[in-house]
Order: structure tokens, then sequence, then C-alpha cells
């Protein structure tokens, strides 16, 4: 299989879902504005949100991949389907009486990530109605293991697109309607979110059922007794336990993050939110998908024992990682504004609110090339079974972090926020860097300084080329002919992209080596 193919395949349906998601957020933008309303919103948003990147995406994701891998590596299909339907059926049952817990404690959730909100009573009615949606999202997470395991990439990578068509249906269509009947139009994102949900999980559906996977779920205590007493099952909570901990100490920052800017005033939780939608474009378009292909890869050469091969695929991945990431980088901290106010300076999205967002902004390209290399570095400890190293690794960043925010925060407000992630990043993936070369399962393969030499001059030039035209415009003015300034940015990033491939291609760096085969 070449690595390069199948990290396309996700990347590029992973493209279509955040321009489709920037669209969504555009229009909240525009429709909605950054204040108490949207703040009240993204709060509510964010809890299923992060309890699907806590147990679905997150904890276990990451125990749930390599166990299959190597499961199916050496016992085969049929014992590895025999896992799947012990799991699905114990998470189907885990999932139940979590929704339940969920919108039976919303007042006491919500309370816990917001508590200076101004809306808080709209943001707990909120939170009841979408937090369901984790339990459509850990399903969906369980098949995204299956397929990306038998190298079916694209479902799993196209399946976020449905999210944003149906938000983005429901703030078109259905907003209106609940504002002639005089119910906040907002509401709408909510049944949004839901429909989204249910049309994430239905599209797993036939994917499953050509590889002949699609998990049966049984119902009935003695069904339970047999599922929870499957040796695999025994396998994925002793993993997850570990990763638990490690997923949950980063959403504890963000809860922590989340409860600080509620207290900022009306609009920081919303501006750390645009940012953090730009901020995951490339996380998700590059990061991701490099870690979505490496795991299945990383986790079966783990269980034949080539550690040539495992760490080969990790040093291909980093290198990646310099070459994609690290003008995104470049990008968001010399080129925010004209990126902010070409997406979100609509309507009631006024001009404080694109400045306040640049700076979140800014703050989080501080550190975006460790966000984005964690995701290649997290895998090779995840491949091994070993989840404790991340999370012992996590914990201290996230103390790092927080005595970053005491610093940043009183200076730079909403923003310290952001810059507070995006360094702790850096250190979050320097420490496992340096834990694997130590553990002995990456050496850098020869070259690498010469590879840095061709990559850094061509960002320099890149960063110099996109600060003159982010001065030489007055982004904000051109609100009154958006069709112009659409064209100016896309003239920008289509000059940028060309001049900084072709800096590296006159520097000597031949990018057919990244087209290796797995």
């Amino acid at each position: 299989m070449n690595l390069l193919k199948s990290a396309s395949t996700v990347s590029l349906w992973t493209l279509l879902s955040r321009v489709t998601g920037l669209a969504r957020d555009q229009l909240i933008a525009s429709s909605f504005g950054a204040g108490a309303l949207t703040d009240a919103f993204n709060v509510a948003f964010r809890i299923p949100n992060l309890l699907r990147r806590l147990f679905a995406e997150g904890a276990f994701s990451s125990a749930f991949v390599p166990i299959l891998a190597a499961t199916r590596a050496t016992d085969g299909d049929e014992a590895t389907r025999r896992l799947i339907d012990a799991v699905a059926t114990v998470l189907f049952a885990a999932l139940v009486a979590t929704c339940v817990i969920g919108v039976i404690g919303a007042p006491v959730i919500v309370w816990l990530f917001g508590a200076g909100l101004q809306e808080l009573d709209l943001a707990v009615v909120m939170t009841r109605w979408m937090f369901p949606y984790i339990g459509f999202m850990s399903l969906v997470a369980l098949s995204a293991g299956i397929l990306n395991t038998w190298r079916r990439f694209a479902v799993p990578a196209a399946t976020p697109v449905l999210l944003n068509v149906a938000m983005i249906s429901a703030a078109l269509f259905l907003a209106p309607v609940l504002e002639r009947h005089h119910i906040r139009p907002i509401h709408a994102l909510s049944a949004g979110v839901m429909a989204g949900g249910l049309l994430q999980l239905a599209i797993q559906f036939p994917a499953l059922r050509r590889i002949g996977c699609l998990p049966r779920i049984a119902f009935g205590p003695a069904a339970w007794r047999r599922a929870w007493l499957h040796p695999g099952v025994h396998r994925l909570l002793t993993q997850m336990a570990p990763a638990l901990l490690g997923v949950s100490v980063a959403q504890l920052s963000l809860l922590i993050n989340t409860q600080i800017a509620s207290h900022l005033g009306p609009g920081a939780v919303s501006w750390l939110f645009y940012a953090d939608r730009l901020m995951e474009f490339p996380t998700a378009l590059l990061g991701v998908a490099l870690g979505v292909v490496l795991v299945p890869g990383l986790s079966a050469r783990r269980a034949q024992n080539d550690d040539a091969g495992y760490s080969a695929q990790l040093d291909w991945g980093l290198r990646l990682v310099f070459v994609l990431a690290l003008p995104f980088a470049v990008a968001m901290l010399t080129f925010a504004t004209p990126l902010v106010a070409v997406l979100f300076h609509y309507g009631k999205f006024s001009p404080d609110a694109v400045g306040k967002t640049v700076l979140a902004l800014r703050g989080y390209g501080c550190g975006l090339i460790g966000i984005v290399a964690i995701k290649v570095l997290a895998p090779g400890f995840f491949a091994q079974q070993d989840l404790r190293t991340p999370v012992r690794i996590a914990i201290v960043v996230l103390v790092c972090t927080q005595l970053m925010n005491l610093a940043f925060v009183p200076w730079l407000g909403h923003a310290g926020l952001a810059l507070s992630i995006g360094l702790g990043a850096m250190v979050n993936a320097g420490w496992l860097l340096i834990g694997l070369r130590r553990q002995g399962h990456y050496r850098p393969a020869p070259g690498w300084r010469g590879f840095i030499a061709r990559v850094l001059p061509a960002n320099v030039a890149l960063a110099g080329g996109l600060l003159f035209a982010s001065i030489q415009l007055d982004w904000l003015a051109l609100q009154a002919h958006p069709g112009l300034r659409v064209a100016w940015l896309s003239g920008v990033m289509v000059a940028a992209v060309f001049a900084y491939f072709g800096l590296l291609r006159l520097a000597g760096l031949d990018l057919r080596q990244f087209a290796r085969r797995s």
C-alpha cells in the first residue's frame, strides 16, 4: 500500500470536511456574530465534542485500533470479527448509560465548563439536546477503527462532511422558521448537530457490510456477560485506562481554558473557537490524516517485529510534518488578518471580533508544528500498546500549560490561552520524540540536516511574501467588495503554494521520496 496515496485520500476528504466546516462557521459568524449566544452554543457543543474526543476518537481509538490490527495480523479475520462484536456490545451499553446521565446532569456539566456565561440556561438546554451526539460519534469511531484496519480510509475521512452539511442546512432553513415562531434561531444549530450525528452513523453501515464486519450488538444479560468476558474486551479496557487518563488530561486543559475564557467577557469563548477552527484545518488535514494511516501500519509492524520498518514509517511521517505543517504555521503568524477577515468578517462579525480572533490564531500558530507532530509521534507509542508514557508526558504538560496561563492571560487575555496551548504542544511533541529515541523505537534516517537546510529557507521566504501581502491591502476595508477580497486571498495563497514548492525544488528537495510503499 502506498502510504502517501493513503494519506492523500484521507487528506482530500478531510480538506472537503474543513472547507464545508469553514462555510458552516462563516454562516454562524455572519448570522449570530461572536457574543453571548454563540458563547452558549460553543460551550454546549464543546461538551459532547469533548466526550467524543475523550471516549471515541481519543482513549477508545488509541487503544482499539492497535489491538484490532494486531489481532488481525496474528489471529486472522474470524477472530477479529468476534472481537468487534464483543466490543460493540459493551460499548453500546456504556453509551446508553452515559447519554442518560449527561442529559440529567447537564446543569452541573455546563457550570463546570462555563460558569461565567451570560446565557447559562440556554447552554444547558442546548447541551441536553446535543448530548446524545456522543453516542452516535462513539459508534462512528468504532466503525472508523474497523475500516481503517481494513485499509478503507475514504468513508471515515468523508464522514465529518455530513455534520457540516446538516448544520449549514439547519442554519439556512430551520433558523428562519424558528424565528417566525418566536423561538431563538440558535436552537437550529442544536438540531443540525443531532441530524449530522445520525447521518454520520448511517453512512458507516454500507461500508462495514461490504467488508463483512458490520458489528452485531447483542442484548440481554447473558449476551452482555459473554461480551464482557471476551479477552479482547479486557485487553481493550486495560489499554483504555491509561489512554483515558491521557486524553482526560488534554481535555481537562480545554475545560480549564474554556472556564477561564467564560470569565474574560462576552465573545472570548467565540474568538477562541473561531481561531481554533482555523488551527484545526491543518491539524486535521495533516496530523489526523497521518495518524490514521500510521497507526494500523505501525501496529502490524510491531506485531511482526519489524523494527526497521517501524522506525522508517515514523521518519517518513515526521519529514512530511516539517514540509507541510511549517508553512501553515508561517501563514497563521504572518497572514492571520487576511485569513480571518476573508473567512468571517461578514454580517454580525465585527472588526473588533476579527482583531481578537487574529490574536488567538497567532497564539495557536506558535505551536502548530508541535500540535501536528503529536499526531505522528503519539502513534509510535500507541502501536506498541504503550499508553502510559504519553500519559505521564501529558500530565506534566498540563501543569506547564496552566503555569503559562498564569503568566500570559493577565498580559494577553484570551490570546494567552491560545499561546499556552501552542507552547504546551511543542513541549509535548519534543518529549514524545525524545522518548521514542531513548527507547530505540525511532532512529532518524540519514539526511536530516540537509533536509532542514532546504526546508527552512523556503519558509523564511514564504513568511516575507505573506507578511508583505498582509500589510499591502486593507483587508477589513475590502468588506464592501467581498468578491474582490476573496479573489485577492485566493491569488496570494495560490502564488504562495507555487513559490514554496518551487523553492523546495530549487533547493534540491525531491518530493517523490515521500511516495513510499508500506
